[in-house]
């Protein structure tokens, strides 16, 4: 089939390639000349583990093209998915303006001859969106075409693996044949595809979010009454993980989540709440959760010791997840800012990340390994359970560190065999 997909920031440009991968003629389009050029030589301009091997794979047999070409790309495809920018308004609405943009130009250059196109939004957008396409379409195209909106849930650092063995597909359709196109597009993926209407799809995607930060805000104040009660929340989480009405998946403590999609389709969704009159108190309570935990480092390092001023802390990770150079939204970002009020000395690594939060914390110290960054360190924090850190040396860490202590954000280590090793450790709902 050929498929038109706008937009090659992360959602659009792994929407296309793997569309490619499973067998259909993909245009990926993009107003960024400089863009288009690199992922037309193959370079891939997100870090993705394994994407570039596909996108290199796909251009080489032609199913993958780049292009700023519009007009031609609408023209020619059968299918033309939205995959640009929503980003998020100071109220927590997402910015439609791209998504409308696409949408007049898309109406523009469909031509007189009508093929009873399919419009897919992609983009994570408010409930009526597609209708407003729609509006925006009709107003300037006479033809046939359909709207349908088929939200993504893509993971940074998996997300091949997601698109490929996805847990179910969402296609939400008014109409008849828009639903079976779309159904034949995903007809190579093995697993359950939910129609519905086009509304119920849009919330699907906010709901699905939502619900996971909920789980994992729980599950944190879960772990902050065991420091005080004396549980441990690994004992709790597993206990509770193995109930199949809860699941084991995120349950797993730690010190706040980040990233593109929660904090944002949090927000959106409470703003949605807003909008139609309904207050989600259970989606403000996380969201507030959220960021308080997101110092709990910070204050678990001042109860312990006090006045953290002139002490040197080595930061071990500043990815807001392993797997990825995005540090939208990361806990890292919020404990820098703290430490910094608080006059603390950083010494920052990050495998990937390092670049991009140079652009906001110029003026910090940043290493080329977990080690460097270590060496005469009053206090490590473990943000961000790269791999790479649950295989440190620490008999080698015990003789360059100043003082021995590590506040685990992750609890990925074993508190008993680093007190054993002479540390003092501190993790999160851990005894």
């Amino acid at each position: 089939m050929r498929i038109a997909v706008i937009g090659t920031g992360y959602v659009g440009l792994v929407t296309g390639t793997c569309l490619a991968d499973i067998g259909h003629r993909i245009i990926c389009i993009d107003i960024d000349k400089e863009k288009i050029a690199k992922l037309g030589k193959g370079k891939c301009t997100i870090y993705e583990p394994g994407l570039e091997k596909i996108i290199r794979k796909n251009l080489k047999n032609k199913r993958l093209l780049f292009s700023t070409d519009l007009e031609k790309a609408v023209k020619e495809s059968e299918v033309i998915f939205i995959a640009v920018g929503t980003p998020q308004d100071k109220d927590g609405s997402a910015d439609l303006q791209y998504v409308k943009k696409v949408a007049e130009d898309i109406a523009k250059n469909i031509g007189n001859k009508d093929k009873g196109r399919i419009i897919v939004i992609k983009s994570t957008v408010p409930i009526g969106t597609s209708d407003e396409i729609e509006k925006i379409i009709s107003e300037k195209y006479k033809g046939t075409f359909f709207v349908a909106s088929n939200p993504e849930f893509l993971r940074e650092g998996t997300a091949i693996y997601d698109f490929m063995r996805p847990d179910r597909i969402i296609i939400g359709t008014k109409d008849k044949k828009a639903k079976e196109i779309m159904n034949a597009i995903y007809k190579k993926l093995k697993c359950e595809i939910v129609s519905t209407d086009n509304k119920s799809a849009e919330l699907i995607k906010y709901a699905s979010n939502t619900f996971l930060a909920v789980k994992i805000s729980f599950i944190n104040e879960i772990a902050n009454l065991c420091d005080q009660c004396g549980a441990t929340i690994k004992d709790v989480s597993a206990g509770m993980g193995l109930d199949k009405r809860i699941g084991k998946q995120f349950l797993h403590a730690g010190c706040g989540y980040g990233g593109s999609c929660f904090p944002k389709d949090v927000k959106s969704l409470i703003y949605i709440g807003k909008k139609f009159g309904q207050e989600l108190k259970i989606a403000k309570a996380a969201e507030e959760v959220n960021e308080k935990q997101k110092i709990i480092l910070v204050e678990k390092a001042e109860k312990e010791l006090g006045n953290l001023s002139n002490k040197t802390i080595a930061l071990l990770g500043l990815a807001f997840k392993p797997n990825t150079d995005d540090i939208r939204e990361a806990s890292s970002l919020e404990i820098i800012k703290q430490l910094l009020i608080k006059g603390v000395k950083i010494k920052a690594y990050d495998p990937i990340a390092e670049e991009n939060v140079k652009k906001i914390y110029p003026k910090i110290e940043f290493y080329n390994s977990a080690y460097e960054s270590l060496k005469n360190a009053d206090i490590m924090f473990l943000v961000t359970e790269w791999d790479e850190f649950k295989k440190l040396d620490f008999k080698k860490i015990r003789k360059i560190m100043k003082n021995p202590i590590i506040f685990d954000g992750r609890n990925v280590y074993d508190g008993k065999k680093l007190r054993a090793l002479g540390f003092k450790y501190f993790g999160i709902g851990v005894n």
